[in-house]
């Protein structure tokens, strides 16, 4: 396993708290990735810690938005990691800015792997937290993942539904879906004669004024200084053109329904990203005999980027995700 070269300064695009510890990590995954994280812990505990691994959003890194969620949840009294999934970040995995179905669900896993035997951490007391396309992955890992005891979904994409179907299901047709998949099978033979991958682009810029609402709600998160950074592939030229082709014909959710863990999916009302999260729920409560610690939260008022780091209005419900952690880590 490759040893990363791991950066030393506070780099993040939050202020560092005062009432926590923090330091740089790594671990692996059962693919011998090597994946690097913050640790976050408070500065004053006796016994060991009920813990969190957090990740997300899809084409972020581990110094905005996860970064927030774990250092905010270690000031509430959890041991927190925040992990750049594979290919990505300052994490292993050659090709960089691949993603893959398998490979980030067994990212979460592999960040349980980690938690489970830190000294200090009560291993029956492990959660994770899933933001955006990281959402659906977070789900994923608790379908399969028997040590997950509970799990916050935040403003959550399905992968797999959006790659298959495009936005808002406008692409759901055996046709458009051939002439995709066509498209990323003709790049894939460019790209092998070439012998590299073509990058995708990451969100657009400059703006166009006839942008859709979520694209600008993109850009305003992470190509201003409210959320760039310079290792995020959303912030710079994005994922590989062909690095998220498998999700279009790989499920990720298809025995949601049979986790018996806790879950809570929270999601901003006037997100465009909403109705994945409700679906999601839905299909999540259908036919499941352990629904009684299953929880949807919508918030009022809040768009997708709000929840990844309050929006300047703090929308994320941090206590209520105290709440939820407390009562069910237990």
């Amino acid at each position: 396993m490759a040893e990363l070269k791991l950066t030393n300064e506070w780099d993040k695009t939050f202020e560092k708290s005062e009432k926590i510890n923090h330091r740089k990590i790594t671990f692996h995954n059962r693919y011998g990735i090597t994946l690097a994280a913050d640790l976050y812990e408070p500065k004053e505990y006796e016994g060991k810690f009920p813990a969190i691994a957090v990740s997300g959003p899809f084409g972020a890194v581990k110094e905005q938005s996860s970064g927030l969620y774990a250092q905010t949840m270690a000031e509430r009294g959890f041991l927190t990691i925040a992990f750049d999934p594979s290919f990505t970040g300052e994490s292993g995995g050659e090709p960089r800015h691949m993603a893959s179905p398998d490979i980030n669900t067994e990212d979460f896993q592999a960040a349980v792997d980690f938690l489970s035997v830190q000294e200090n951490v009560d291993s029956e007391k492990i959660g994770i937290i899933g933001i955006c396309g990281w959402g659906g992955m977070a789900l994923n890992a608790a379908a399969l993942d028997t040590r997950i005891k509970a799990t916050v979904v935040s403003t959550m994409y399905d992968m797999t539904r959006v790659n298959a179907n495009g936005y808002f299901d406008e692409e759901d047709s055996e046709e458009q879906r051939y002439e995709k998949k066509k498209a990323l099978n003709e790049q894939r033979t460019k790209e092998y004669l070439a012998g590299k991958y073509e990058r995708g682009g990451g969100v657009v810029d400059p703006l166009p004024d006839d942008a859709p609402f979520f694209v600008k709600d993109y850009y305003d998160y992470y190509k201003t200084d409210r959320g760039y950074h310079k290792r995020s592939p959303n912030s710079n030229d994005g994922w590989n053109v062909t690095g998220c082709m498998s999700f279009i014909n790989m499920p990720i959710l298809k025995y949601s329904n049979e986790i018996r863990s806790a879950v809570m999916i929270m999601h901003g009302e006037n997100a465009h990203s909403c109705y994945f999260g409700k679906d999601a729920f839905a299909n999540m409560i259908e036919n499941n005999k352990y629904t009684e610690n299953k929880e949807l939260l919508i918030i009022p008022d809040t768009v997708h980027t709000d929840l990844y780091d309050g929006g300047g209005k703090d929308a994320i419900p941090f206590d209520k995700m105290v709440e939820f952690f407390n009562k069910n880590l237990k």
